[in-house]
């Protein structure tokens, strides 16, 4: 397949809170300054430049992104500010790292605008286009109410300082918790061809026009995305198993924004390249296509 002029346009659009059109194929800053192999500054801007230049305008970030001097928030606005004005940064608040790299704890409902509030002066914005509340730490979704710190944002989205809210790492009691207080736009969980445990939760997004953004969509926490199934399909269409992976979770709802990060040129180029992989009816029914499951051999403990 074509890797040197597909964008990530060909993956078609989808109206980000009903009103935010974004590319559907996006890009993660996580791995620009955490995690992985050691990055610099220099290699984070040109990723983010060039992701811009291939059609992405939905970047997801978080103001825990960093390792020493590297910030994912300080890289996006040194590389694309002043910002395009289709371009949907969004963010999460609620892990708080507590002096570590990785988050130990969860601001209450009384930390949130704090963070907010630092998110928009990190980024330089005025507004933030998209806030989710990360949920539960490292553990799994569910088991803890999540009403009074949405109910929290909520406010700051009254004040105009969050136009849309999303939540994280959450279960299907949540986001109905969530949605009593006000709007949801999108829901970020871990999903992939390797991880569907979150099956139920996507099927509710697709039924209220929710974008479903899926975590790891290509692994995460060591785990791999590989499988006799996926090489057969990229070999029937000249790709990686990657680009596969990720025309999978495109293919699987119309509501899936997928948001593979990488601090690679040759990596990114790839990844957006599988915007306009089509798979077929034969590729989707040996991959599991809707409702069928991958081999359990391969299934993954969430983590984030």
């Amino acid at each position: 397949m074509d890797t040197t002029t597909t964008t990530a346009a060909a993956a078609g659009q989808f109206p980000l809170g009903g009103d935010l059109p974004v590319n559907r194929l996006g890009f993660g800053a996580m791995r620009l300054a955490l995690g992985g192999s050691v990055r610099t500054f220099e290699a984070g801007i040109a990723v983010l430049r060039r992701a811009a230049e291939l059609g992405v305008n939905h970047i997801d970030t978080a103001g825990f992104y960093g390792f020493g001097d590297l910030s994912a928030h300080e890289l996006i606005r040194e590389a694309l500010s002043p910002y395009p004005e289709d371009l949907v940064v969004a963010t999460k608040v609620g892990p708080l790292l507590e002096g570590g790299v990785v988050p130990t704890g969860q601001a209450a409902a009384g930390q949130l605008r704090g963070l907010v509030e630092e998110d928009l002066r990190r980024l330089g914005r005025d507004h933030l286009d998209l806030v989710y509340l990360r949920v539960g730490g490292m553990g799994p979704a569910g088991g803890e109410s999540i009403g009074e710190r949405f109910a929290a944002l909520a406010e700051l989205r009254g004040e105009g300082l969050i136009r849309h809210l999303g939540i994280s790492n959450v279960d299907a009691v949540q986001l109905a918790e969530a949605r009593s207080i006000a709007p949801v736009a999108a829901v970020q969980n871990h999903f992939h061809i390797h991880f569907t445990g979150d099956s139920g939760v996507l099927a509710q997004c697709e039924q209220e026009g929710i974008a479903y953004v899926p975590y790891f969509p290509l692994g995460g926490g060591g785990a791999r995305i590989d499988h006799a199934r996926l090489r057969d399909v990229a070999g029937r269409h000249g790709a990686t198993t990657a680009q596969v992976a990720l025309a999978w979770l495109l293919a699987r709802s119309p509501v899936t924004l997928p948001i593979p990060g990488t601090g690679s040129l040759d990596h990114l180029t790839e990844n957006i390249a599988a915007a306009g992989l089509r798979l077929t009816g034969h590729d989707l029914a040996e991959l599991g296509g809707r409702d069928g499951e991958a081999d359990p051999a391969d299934a993954e403990k969430p983590t984030s």
